[in-house]
């Protein structure tokens, strides 16, 4: 409440000399900075009776007023030098400071100071701000204001610590890559690069001595801490990049490297394919058998047999390529031949029709393969030792109606038939010349000889053991077994359930009590 209102409601009139002192004092406190609380002391003495109105004028109105300032911190008063005088000039009664005090009890609520300038009078504080509510909140803001100032140099020293950490490992980061670059440099060697990356290892060398000098000396960067953490994941990622960029190089390098060992070794196989031929060639033109040169008649094991066995099915394979290869070429229906030969049998794959072409050569050249009968076994040791040196031409052309010459003729006749060459071959020309006991002279003809050359070669080897060896085929449906069986695939064995033999590749053999595997064509199973 101001002061003009105070007075018009308790009907209080200052003197003239106090009024100007007030006007006065409140134009210097406006000077100032806005002050927290106002407080008004106003020192009442009661109104002069009509008796006493002659002895003094200044006990008839109020004899002073005062006003202090509260700063944040502390509260000082300011009083003014007249004030005491009037004070002690003036004695206010009992009597009408009661009457008085009433009276404001009744207008406006107050409480009495704790501390008063005389031992007379009543304290009335008018707050300007709610802010405050007692002069213990400065110490306390005080307090309040420390603490947070200490909270936040926390954290400005954490958040500078963490910038610091970003930036060494940066800095390290940086350095990897610098190394990186320097062994990329040296293999394949290049000196300018060598240099260059050898002064970048020098240079972060440097950055991480400064920086733990600075640490020891507790001088970190004074650069905003997320200024420097920005900066730090910069550098990182160039970092990185450059290192992506070296091992992107050094793997680039290493598949050209590896495209020109896979040309020399291409080259180096097809040169080896073409060596590889040209000896079969000479072999097959020859009639050489590289194979049981120093083994004596008493000698012979199954293991011996078995080695000419697959010597013998190297040539089957042969022909049969060269037989689909002139189908091929004679525009056959592929499957139409193999579903006549192996029907309602479904392949996975159609490089597996040809174990359907070699089912039926094998079948129709190892026929009756001891049906003969028993010869002397030394003739049969010799027999074969002669035939696995010499060649098939000359073998037929010393004694055409030999038995092998007929063995030949009459398996060509058996397994050619006369629509299966006319269709080849446009002609029987082969069929006639055989019909002389002459030997045709064209390459179908000489594979098919030397396939039979090698299957006889087999027999006379078979004659010459002591026990009795015979061959087995295994029939459609049958159920799979690993003793008697061997299957040509293996995909078969990857689905499980119930393996049953579609069909026989290779005859078995057994020498004795030895078996020697049938070689069986095993579809997947059902499920």
């Amino acid at each position: 409440m101001h002061v003009a209102a105070l007075k018009n409601k308790c009907n209080l009139h200052l003197p003239p000399r106090v009024e100007k002192q007030r006007e006065k004092k409140d134009k210097f406190n406006l000077k100032k900075s806005p002050p927290t609380f106002h407080a008004l002391y106003i020192i009442l003495f009661p109104p002069p009776s009509p008796a006493s109105s002659s002895t003094s004028n200044s006990q008839s109105s109020l004899s002073a007023f005062l006003s202090f300032q509260f700063h944040a911190n502390s509260i000082s008063p300011h009083i003014p030098s007249y004030f005491s005088a009037t004070m002690d000039a003036i004695k206010p009664t009992s009597a009408s400071r009661s009457t008085l005090s009433k009276t404001f009890h009744k207008v406006l609520p107050f409480k009495r100071s704790t501390k008063s300038l005389s031992n007379n009078g009543f304290c009335l504080l008018l707050p300007h701000d709610n802010k405050f509510k007692n002069s213990d909140h400065g110490s306390d803001s005080h307090r309040h204001f420390n603490k947070h100032s200490v909270d936040d140099a926390q954290l400005r020293h954490r958040a500078a610590m963490e910038a610091f950490v970003a930036k060494l490992f940066a800095t390290i980061s940086s350095l990897k890559a610098a190394y990186a670059e320097l062994q990329a440099a040296q293999f394949p060697y290049n000196g300018q690069a060598v240099q260059c990356a050898d002064q970048g290892v020098v240079d972060e060398l440097k950055a991480i001595s400064d920086m733990k000098r600075s640490f020891l000396k507790k001088q970190i960067d004074s650069s905003p801490p997320h200024v420097t953490l920005l900066l730090s994941e910069i550098k990182e990622q160039q970092s990185l990049m450059k290192m992506y960029e070296i091992t992107m190089n050094k793997m680039e390098r290493e598949i050209k490297s590896k495209d020109f060992e896979i040309s020399s070794l291409k080259k180096q196989l097809v040169e080896a394919d073409s060596t590889n031929k040209s000896i079969e060639t000479k072999l097959n033109s020859s009639g050489c058998f590289p194979i049981l040169d120093n083994v004596n008649l008493s000698q012979l094991t199954p293991t011996n047999f078995i080695d000419v066995l697959h010597y013998t099915l190297r040539s089957v394979r042969n022909f049969v390529k060269l037989l689909v290869r002139d189908m091929g070429n004679a525009h056959w229906d592929i499957d139409a031949a193999v579903r006549a030969i192996a029907p309602n049998i479904v392949f996975s794959k159609s490089s597996y029709r040809c174990f359907a072409f070699e089912s039926y050569v094998a079948r129709e050249i190892f026929e009756g393969f001891n049906d003969d009968e028993e010869e002397d076994r030394v003739q049969m040791f010799n027999q074969f030792k002669k035939m696995k040196s010499l060649s098939t031409t000359q073998l037929l052309k010393e004694n055409p109606r030999s038995a092998f010459g007929k063995f030949t003729r009459s398996k060509y006749m058996r397994l050619v038939h006369p629509k299966m060459e006319a269709s080849l071959y446009g002609n029987l020309s082969q069929r006639k010349t055989l019909n002389t006991w002459q030997f045709p002279e064209t390459a179908f003809f000489g594979a098919f000889t030397e396939m039979a050359r090698r299957v006889w070669v087999l027999r006379c080897l078979a004659a010459s053991f002591k026990k009795e060896v015979s061959v087995f085929q295994v029939r459609k449906g049958s159920r799979f077994s690993e003793v008697y069986m061997e299957s040509v695939t293996d995909e078969a064995f990857g689905g499980g359930g119930e393996l049953r033999v579609a069909f026989t590749v290779v005859p078995g053999f057994k020498i004795g009590e030895t078996v020697v595997q049938s070689q069986v064509y095993v579809p997947p199973a059902r499920r």
